[in-house]
């Protein structure tokens, strides 16, 4: 629009034009609140966040009652001047409800109900039953439990996507650390994808675990970790000895996978097996390899007879010590899967569970003396914990 000039017959087309203005400003306003309320009433949802803000209180009194107690002994050898022996150690952790084909499911640790003798579920009414192992599955600490309570003693979670899951996102941990019953503790998740090894897993990594800051301790193990949408995103498994604020969750994806064949069949033997000793790459073992790669992963052993091994990997022949820490130099170096970069174990492990099974064949890229190859490798099965 051209400027006006202010006079006597521009001001009566300017008095005019206003008019016309006026309610053309007013339709284009009027456009924009509605444009602006649909941006933020979809945002979060394209962008994959939480439309609302964390309410502990809210998420306690809708969860509380979810959250069950998990009781039993072990034994425990003992050495005493009168010679061996064993004693009766008791165990507590945490447990929450599930509903699963119009029946009703405590899910836990593996590690609470591991050896464990005499199990009870306590609910959060007082109630007390004895408790059946459904099924368990070692590698990624996880085991279903039922009871022969009635259904509306059972106040069923919902389990949400892990996936969806932002680092510093708000969530709450809900347990029983050293018997203190329906405990709630509230953090961020810190990090997510972590690799972790627990001492029932086998010596293997339970991958993509969540890493949070709410507060647990022993006697946790097996309780919900709750998103802002009073949803389970995880299980609250480990912490680390010592640390502030560094707990480990079995993620919602990992859980909801294996629910349907641990009911059916007691059991998950999807597990992909490479069957290869791996360390991280870093910038002092490249420097002992003379080689600029500091990422990736360094095949140190491969397992004789195994996928590695039959793909045509090969591991490392030479031992150095670095930084008071031993490797067996020499080996491959896999940089990625499918054509997926790995950076470390942490991805190699959470693209593994993720986009893989036993018996599938994938392509590994690998740096060997300097060049890169890619080779095919078939999927083994991971064997039995003994």
């Amino acid at each position: 629009m051209q400027p006006f000039v202010v006079g006597k017959t521009e001001g009566l087309k300017l008095k005019r034009r206003s008019r016309g203005s006026k309610k053309t400003i007013a339709i284009l306003l009027l456009i924009i609140v509605i444009l602006g309320s649909l941006a933020l009433y979809y945002s979060p949802l394209l962008q994959g966040a939480h439309s609302k803000s964390l309410d502990p209180v809210q998420i306690y009194a809708n969860s509380n009652h979810s959250v069950v107690t998990v009781r039993g002994v072990t034994p425990e050898f003992t050495l005493t001047d009168s010679g061996p022996g064993t004693t009766l150690l008791t165990v507590l952790g945490t447990g929450f409800a599930v509903a699963y084909n119009n029946s009703y499911y405590i899910i836990t640790n593996f590690h609470v109900v591991y050896d464990l003798v005499n199990t009870t579920v306590t609910f959060s009414n007082g109630d007390s039953y004895r408790a059946k192992i459904v099924g368990s599955d070692a590698y990624s600490d996880l085991a279903i439990i039922s009871v022969p309570a009635s259904a509306d003693e059972y106040y069923p979670l919902r389990l949400g996507a892990s996936s969806t899951l932002k680092v510093g996102e708000s969530v709450v941990a809900i347990g029983n650390p050293y018997g203190l019953s329906n405990t709630i503790t509230v953090g961020i998740v810190s990090q997510v994808g972590r690799s972790l090894r627990t001492d029932t897993s086998g010596g293997y990594a339970i991958a993509n675990t969540i890493q949070f800051s709410a507060a647990i301790n022993p006697g946790n193990s097996g309780g919900p970790l709750i998103n802002s949408d009073g949803i389970v995103v995880g299980m609250t498994t480990a912490i680390v000895s010592d640390s502030q604020g560094l707990g480990f969750a079995i993620p919602s994806d990992t859980i909801a996978r294996e629910l349907p064949p641990l009911i059916k069949d007691g059991k998950y033997d999807k597990h992909p097996y490479l069957g290869v000793q791996l360390a991280d790459m870093n910038y002092q073992l490249a420097q002992a390899m003379r080689t600029n790669l500091t990422w990736g992963l360094l095949v140190e052993v491969t397992v004789p007879g195994g996928p590695a091994s039959k793909s045509g990997l090969r591991g490392g022949t030479q031992n150095v010590t670095i930084e008071q820490q031993r490797y067996l130099i020499g080996g491959d170096i896999i940089v990625s899967l499918d054509g997926s970069k790995v950076v470390n174990y942490d991805a190699l492990s959470a693209y593994l569970e993720e986009h893989t099974a036993p018996g599938q064949t994938i392509k590994v890229e690998i740096m060997r003396s300097g060049v890169r190859m890619t080779l095919s490798l078939q999927l083994g099965t991971r064997p039995p914990i003994k």
